[in-house]
C-alpha cells in the first residue's frame, strides 16, 4: 500500500502505529483533519484478515469522521482507530492501559471513544491513562441517535410532500436493534404506519407488539410499497440489485455507508428518490459523545437541542443538491468540505 500517497490524496495528518509486546497491543490511529479542532472518533477492535485490511478501514473511518463532525457543526476534527484483535477473546486492562498511553502521548490531538468492538468499560480502562477519551459519562447514545434520525426523516418529508408530518405515511424500517426500535416509537407515535423486518425474531415480536407494526421476511423490505424506506442495519444495502426493488420516495434511515458505490446515488437521484446521507442524518450518536467535551461536562438536554439541528442541516444539503444540481451525497461532502475550508481560512491568523 502507497500510504503517503493516500494521505495525500485526502488530506491525511497522521498515522500512527502503536505496538506493545507486554499486552500484545497491535493498533492503530488515523487523523484525517483537526482543522475544527482535536480529532474525534472511537476506537474499533476487529481480527482484521491482514494489516492492509486495518489501514483501509481505519482511513476511510477517520476521513467519514471528518465529515460527519464538520457537518453536524461541531468544533472537532476527525480520527479513528483501530486494534487488531479479537474482541471476544482479546481483551484486557493491559491492552486498552497500552493503547490509552498512546493515545496520551498525542497530546490531546485525537480523543477516543467506544466503537464497534469496544464498550464502556475499556474506555474507563483507556482513561487510566489518558483524559482524551470520552463515551464515559452518558448514557447508551441509541436513542439519541433515532431521536437524529427521526428529525432527519421529518426534514425529508417535509421536501418531498411539503409538510414534514409523518401521520399516515408507511416507513419500512430494516433493523430494529437499539436504534431502530427507538425509531419505530418516535414514528408510531407520530401516527406513522410501520412495515420492519430484522434478522432477530425477537426483535420483531417487540416492535409488532409495542407499535403494531407489518412485518415481512429481510429480503423483502426493499420492494415494499412505502414512502420512506429506512435502513438501520447494515451498510450497502442500496446496490445494484436493491435499487430495482425500492417502491419509496424517501430512504433515510441510521445505517451507516448505505452505499455500496457512490454510483448507487446519481441513480437515486435520477429515479427521484431523496437520499438522506447517512453521516448527515447519523450524526446524534456522535453529537451525544461530544458534549461530553463542553465545559462542566455532559448535559442531555443541550446535546439533544444539538441534535435538533439535524433537521436543519437535510435542509441544508437538499439546498446544495438543488443549486449545484448535483446528488445529495455529494451535496453532503460539498457541505462538510465548505465549513473545514472556510474555518481554515479564518484560523490564518496568528494568535499568541
Amino acid at each position: 500500500m502507497e500510504i503517503f500517497k493516500k494521505m495525500e490524496q485526502h488530506g491525511y495528518e497522521q498515522l500512527v502505529f502503536c505496538h506493545d509486546p507486554a499486552s500484545g497491543l497491535k493498533a492503530i490511529i488515523c487523523i484525517h483533519d483537526t482543522t475544527l479542532g482535536p480529532a474525534l472518533g472511537g476506537t474499533r477492535m476487529w481480527h482484521y484478515e491482514c494489516e492492509d485490511d486495518a489501514i483501509t478501514d481505519v482511513v476511510r473511518l477517520a476521513r467519514g469522521m471528518s465529515y460527519k463532525n464538520a457537518a453536524a457543526g461541531l468544533n472537532i476534527g476527525g480520527g479513528k482507530a483501530v486494534i487488531i484483535a479479537n474482541s471476544k477473546t482479546d481483551k484486557s486492562e493491559a491492552l486498552f492501559r497500552a493503547f490509552g498511553r498512546f493515545v496520551q502521548s498525542l497530546n490531546g490531538r485525537y480523543i477516543t471513544a467506544e466503537d464497534v468492538g469496544t464498550a464502556v468499560e475499556d474506555m474507563e480502562y483507556i482513561r487510566l491513562e489518558t483524559p482524551h477519551v470520552t463515551g464515559r459519562g452518558t448514557a447508551d447514545p441509541s436513542p439519541v441517535t433515532a431521536y437524529g434520525t427521526w428529525k432527519g426523516i421529518k426534514a425529508c418529508a417535509a421536501e418531498v410532500w411539503g409538510s414534514d408530518s409523518l401521520r399516515g405515511k408507511i416507513v419500512a424500517v430494516q433493523g430494529l436493534g437499539h436504534v431502530g426500535y427507538t425509531l419505530c416509537k418516535h414514528l408510531h407515535d407520530e401516527g406513522a404506519n410501520l412495515i420492519v423486518t430484522d434478522i432477530s425474531e425477537e426483535n420483531i415480536r417487540a416492535v409488532v407488539n409495542d407499535f403494531g407494526a407489518e412485518a415481512v421476511a429481510p429480503h423483502q423490505i426493499y420492494g415494499v410499497p412505502c414512502d420512506i424506506f429506512a435502513p438501520c442495519a447494515l451498510g450497502a444495502v442500496i446496490n445494484d440489485e436493491t435499487l430495482p426493488l425500492l417502491k419509496c420516495r424517501v430512504i433515510a434511515g441510521a445505517a451507516n455507508n448505505q452505499l455500496k458505490e457512490t454510483r448507487h446515488g446519481d441513480i437515486l437521484q435520477t429515479r427521484g428518490i431523496l437520499y438522506a446521507p447517512d453521516f448527515i442524518i447519523n450524526a446524534g450518536g456522535v453529537i451525544n459523545v461530544a458534549d461530553e467535551l463542553q465545559e462542566g461536562g455532559y448535559n442531555r438536554e443541550r446535546a439533544l437541542r444539538k441534535v435538533d439541528g439535524i433537521y436543519h442541516t437535510i435542509e441544508k444539503v437538499i439546498a446544495i443538491a438543488k443549486r449545484e444540481n448535483i446528488p445529495t451525497y455529494k451535496a453532503a461532502d460539498l457541505l462538510a468540505e465548505e465549513r473545514i475550508a472556510l474555518i481554515g481560512k479564518v484560523k490564518k491568523t496568528m494568535l499568541p
